[in-house]
């Protein structure tokens, strides 16, 4: 039997990963968090368990409705086994484990060591990312959505059932529904079709228990954008929120929709170009998921939990001026420091702007630098090989060297 020595490094990490996790513990309980989102999901789960009107109740202060598909409120009703309180203290405990498996996740993907060491200085240092800290502080299902979804993506191309995964966390909630696209653009149709299998068979679930609540979230409530929330406001931070705030209008319309059209077809060709070129399935992940972020209409600051992976493949290829750059950026929180009381969010000033909307600005900014970085590294390719494939992975779970108020 060997022994790990327990090193001065290894204690440090672990004590830097115990004072984050007081120190976040404090905050909680100084500021009495109200977990809203918790509370919806709660309400959701009484409302399958009692047969009341899933889309017809309001809770919290903030009136928060349900807007996730009926197949997540089925999900929910374990929610409703716990007292408040319990089931508070539980999605803490719960989403800070998912984010210890996020980050490692991450570092496999990214094919960075995964020593201890490095990964508890990370989940100490992840826990203050302004969209793991709200995820948190929300209750929010941010982390377990993306875990699901990269989990999924970073395994085998031969895995058994590769994209089941992702079929259920896009029928928990829609969004990840892009990533479905993304396997089919890139060629692993059989893992897209499972994938598309699995979240059809989400909404039949959906429709064999809820039946009048999924004619009504079907044909209507998955139309209605603003029953998420109001998309100018700061929370905000999807390519709309970032138009409606610089034209200072509440409905960018035509604006909107033809920027939205135009970076979701630049994004996945991007995202196409790099694994099938350059054959970077780490970059053709995260451009997808940027690209995901910024055509919906409404992504709330904590629903970019996908940074963590991009901080760990940016860490990976040695680019550290651009991982600390990006780290400031979803660390700051920079909107939160402008006027954003009332319909002020719609009076910001020039100079404002880009404190207001920094996650889609710098979205924008890597899908360019992706673009750039993926030709690069195609051209590179060619001129040494003639051809570009994917790069291979091996083992079934191993990754390659490459999700609100309730919204």
């Amino acid at each position: 039997m060997t022994y790990r020595t327990v090193t001065p490094r290894s204690l440090a990490a672990a004590g830097a990963l115990a004072l984050s996790l007081a120190a976040f513990a404090t905050l909680c309980v100084a500021r009495r968090i109200p977990m809203a989102d918790t509370l919806v999901y709660r309400a959701e789960g009484a409302a399958v368990v009692g047969g009341t009107d899933l889309y017809g109740f309001t809770v919290t202060q903030w009136q928060l409705p349900a807007t996730y598909p009926p197949f997540a409120a089925i999900l929910f009703v374990p929610t409703t086994w716990l007292p408040v309180d319990a089931l508070k203290i539980l999605f803490v405990i719960g989403n800070v484990a998912l984010l210890a498996l996020f980050v490692r996740l991450s570092w496999r993907f990214a094919g960075l060591p995964a020593g201890p060491v490095p990964l508890l200085v990370a989940v100490a240092a992840g826990l203050w990312l302004e969209p793991v800290f709200q995820t948190v502080l929300f209750g929010q299902i941010n982390l377990a959505l993306a875990g699901l979804v990269l989990w999924d993506l970073s395994r085998s191309e031969h895995a058994l059932g590769k994209g089941f995964a992702l079929g259920v966390a896009a029928g928990i909630k829609l969004t990840p529904a892009v990533f479905i696209v993304y396997l089919l653009l890139t060629g692993r149709v059989r893992a897209g079709l499972t994938a598309l299998a699995s979240l059809t068979g989400t909404v039949l679930l959906g429709v064999l228990v809820l039946p009048r609540a999924s004619d009504e979230f079907w044909t209507r409530r998955v139309f209605e954008t603003s029953r998420v929330g109001k998309a100018w406001i700061i929370d905000n931070q999807s390519l709309q929120g970032l138009l409606a705030r610089l034209l200072h209008t509440p409905e960018p319309g035509t604006v909107w929709t033809a920027a939205a059209v135009v970076t979701a077809a630049g994004g996945l060709w991007m995202a196409r170009t790099a694994v099938v070129r350059a054959g970077s399935e780490s970059w053709g992940v995260l451009v997808t998921a940027l690209t995901a972020l910024l055509v919906s209409p409404i992504s709330w600051s904590h629903h970019w939990v996908w940074c963590v992976p991009l901080l760990a493949v940016l860490i990976a290829e040695g680019r550290f001026r651009t991982a600390t750059a990006v780290g400031v950026v979803w660390t700051a929180r920079s909107f939160w420091a402008v006027p954003h009381a009332g319909e002020l969010d719609l009076r910001l000033a020039w100079w404002q702007q880009p404190l207001a909307s920094p996650y889609p600005l710098c979205a924008l900014g890597l899908l360019v630098f992706a673009g750039w970085r993926t030709g690069t590294s195609a051209g590179t390719a060619r001129a040494g090989s003639g051809t570009v494939l994917p790069a291979p992975r091996t083992g079934s779970g191993s990754g390659v060297s490459t999700s609100a108020g309730t919204g």
